[in-house]
C-alpha cells in the first residue's frame, strides 16, 4: 500500500442469505421447512419495502449488499459516502471497521479504526458514562494512559458532565450519540468512519460535530462520512463516493458527485406514491399527484417562470373525514425548505369530504431556480394527520430566460427567482 493511502478497497463484495434462522413459532418454522422441502418460496421470508426496488441485486436466496466494489482513500482525505437508502453505505462501513467479514474482495487499511456507526456502539447499558468511555477506548485499541489524558476532553465536548456516572441505560438518544461521537472523535485513531448517526443530535451539537471532523482532517487524521445531508457533505468533504444498488457508481470530487446524486435521483425516481413511506391513522389518502402547465398538460419537466399547476388526488377512507387542511412542502434536495403549499394558508376550507377530490394549485409563474427538489405531502382532518409522506416525489426544474433578458443571477447566489423592475433617476 502506497504510504499515502490508508485504506484500499479492492472488487469488495458482501452477500446475504435471504431469510431467517427462526420465526419464532413451532408453526411458522415447520411452514418454511416444508416450502423449503417441495421447493416453494418461504412464506416467512419475503422481500419488501426497501428492497423491493431491487430485484437485480436478488439472485435466488442470495441478495447482493455490496458488489465489486474498489476504490482508495489518501492520508487526510474527508471522503462522503452517499446515495439512497438500500444502497450498501452502512454496510460499507461494517465492512471496513471488521464488524462483518466481505464475502469476496480485499481490504487494507494503515492504522487503526474508530467507528461510530449507531448510537451508543460498543457501549454497555448498565455501565456508567466514566466506565464506557474507558471500555470503548479499549475496544478501539487505546491504552488506559491515553484514554485519561483525554478524558476531561470527551466530557466536556459531550457535555454530559453531570451525568458521567450514571448508567449509559438511562442516558437519551442525545446524550448516547453525543458521548459516542466524543469518544470516537477525540480517541487518536489514524481512521474515523462515521454513519449517519449525527441527526440524532440536536442542530447545535450537529454544528460542533462538523467542526470537530473539520478539525480531524486537518490534522492528517483520515474520516468517511455517511449522509443524506448534502450540505453537510458538501461543506465538510473533499471528495466523493456514490453507492447505487450497491456498486460504486461515482468516486471524484465532492461538487460532482453530489450532481450525479442528485440527476440520477432526480430523473429515476419520480412519482411512486405507492411505495412512499406514510405515517398518519390512514382516515384518508393522497391517492396521486402530478404537475401540469396551466392547460392541463401534463409536465413531467418544470421550467422556472413557466405558469404551472400542482394536483394532488386525495381518497377518503372514513366517514368522518372534516376540515381537511393539504400541505406540499417543497426542500432542495440537501433539506432547505423552498416553498410551502397549504389549502389554509391559501384560504380553500373544505369542510366535508366524503368522495375522491383532485385539489389543484396554480402557480402563475414557477420562481425556482433550475436543479432538483423534493416534495412532502402533509394531510390533515379534524385537527389529527390522516397521511404525510415524506420525500413522497422528487422532480427537476430546468432554467428558463425568466426575465426575458437571456440573464439569471449568477449560481450559488439564488434558489428563488422574483419578479423586479430598476429605474434610474437624478436626485
Amino acid at each position: 500500500m502506497a504510504s499515502d493511502v490508508v485504506i484500499r478497497a479492492q472488487q469488495i463484495s458482501k452477500h446475504y442469505r435471504l431469510g431467517v434462522i427462526n420465526h419464532g413459532t413451532l408453526y411458522r418454522d415447520l411452514q418454511s421447512w416444508w416450502a423449503k422441502a417441495r421447493g416453494n418460496p418461504d412464506p416467512n421470508a419475503a422481500l419488501g419495502g426497501a428492497w423491493s426496488h431491487s430485484h437485480s441485486r436478488v439472485e435466488g436466496d442470495l441478495f447482493r449488499a455490496l458488489e465489486d466494489v474498489s476504490f482508495e482513500v489518501r492520508r487526510g482525505e474527508i471522503l462522503g459516502v452517499i446515495g439512497g437508502n438500500g444502497a450498501g453505505k452502512s454496510t460499507l462501513l461494517k465492512v471496513l471497521s471488521r464488524i462483518t467479514a466481505p464475502t469476496g474482495g480485499w481490504i487494507g487499511l494503515s492504522g487503526r479504526v474508530a467507528s461510530l456507526l449507531e448510537v451508543g456502539t460498543g457501549f454497555h447499558p448498565e455501565l456508567t458514562g466514566r466506565e464506557n468511555v474507558y471500555l470503548n477506548g479499549a475496544i478501539l485499541g487505546m491504552s488506559r494512559r491515553e484514554i485519561s489524558q483525554k478524558f476531561d476532553e470527551i466530557v466536556d465536548f459531550a457535555e454530559i458532565s453531570q451525568f458521567i456516572d450514571t448508567p449509559v441505560k438511562r442516558y437519551s438518544s442525545g446524550m448516547y450519540v453525543r458521548l459516542a461521537f466524543s469518544v470516537a472523535a477525540h480517541l487518536e485513531s489514524e481512521i474515523l468512519l462515521v454513519d449517519e448517526v449525527l441527526a440524532v443530535g440536536d442542530i447545535s451539537f450537529q454544528r460542533k460535530c462538523l467542526g470537530k471532523m473539520e478539525d480531524i482532517g486537518s490534522s492528517g487524521r483520515t474520516i468517511l462520512f455517511v449522509s443524506h445531508n448534502m450540505a453537510a457533505v458538501e461543506n465538510l468533504c473533499s471528495k466523493a463516493l456514490v453507492l447505487t444498488d450497491g456498486r460504486v457508481d461515482f468516486h471524484g470530487e465532492v461538487k460532482e458527485g453530489i450532481q450525479h446524486y442528485h440527476a440520477y435521483f432526480g430523473e429515476s425516481e419520480g412519482i411512486n406514491l405507492a411505495n412512499a413511506a406514510r405515517t398518519g391513522d390512514g382516515r384518508a389518502r393522497i391517492a396521486d399527484v402530478w404537475f401540469s402547465d396551466t392547460e392541463g398538460n401534463r409536465l413531467p419537466i418544470l421550467k422556472s417562470g413557466q405558469g404551472v399547476q400542482l394536483h394532488i388526488c386525495v381518497d377518503p377512507l372514513a366517514e368522518n373525514c372534516r376540515n381537511l387542511i393539504l400541505a406540499a412542502g417543497v426542500t432542495t434536495l440537501r433539506g432547505e425548505g423552498v416553498l410551502h403549499l397549504s389549502t389554509e394558508t391559501g384560504g380553500l376550507v373544505v369542510q366535508h369530504f366524503d368522495a375522491r377530490r383532485v385539489f389543484t394549485c396554480t402557480l402563475p409563474r414557477l420562481t425556482l431556480r433550475g436543479g432538483y427538489y423534493s416534495m412532502n405531502l402533509f394531510l390533515s382532518s379534524n385537527g389529527v394527520v390522516a397521511d404525510w409522506l415524506q420525500d413522497a416525489f422528487r422532480f427537476q426544474v430546468e432554467d428558463a430566460d425568466f426575465y426575458g433578458t437571456g440573464k439569471l443571477p449568477p449560481e450559488g447566489y439564488s434558489t428563488f427567482l422574483a419578479d423586479f423592475s430598476w429605474a434610474v433617476a437624478k436626485e
